[in-house]
């Protein structure tokens, strides 16, 4: 059930975010930015967690996700730091995430020889 509930709920935010890309004019940094925005703030008013609890990866992977991990990585740091660590929390708790994702897109880049869009 629980990769039920990852594929259908991944699935939806994927089709609302479609959907706003086709429906409006915002550019797709916006539509990211907007994301990573709305993540972070379900994370610090409580919602976030009891919906990746029930989606899982459907709820993680996304930019969602990674908004809410940036919030969490933030407010940690504000903990154990103060003030300082509101500029040091989300890179901490990012860090991971974005160094997979350009060593995993480098590798790919790699392996399937890209072309640059003519």
């Amino acid at each position: 059930m629980d990769y039920l509930n990852a594929f259908w709920v991944g699935g939806l935010i994927c089709a609302l975010v479609q959907i706003l890309m086709e429906k409006t004019k915002l550019m797709p940094g916006r539509i990211m930015v907007l994301l990573v925005c709305s993540g972070a703030v379900l994370g610090a008013v409580g919602l976030y967690e009891p919906f990746q609890e029930f989606a899982g990866a459907g709820a993680s992977v996304p930019l969602l996700g990674f908004g809410n991990v940036l919030m969490k990585g933030v407010k940690e740091a504000v903990d154990e730091q103060g003030f300082l660590g509101v500029f040091s929390g989300g890179f901490k708790a990012g860090a991971v995430g974005t160094s997979a994702a350009l060593i995993f897109g480098y590798l790919a880049s790699l392996i399937f020889n890209p072309k640059m869009k003519k």
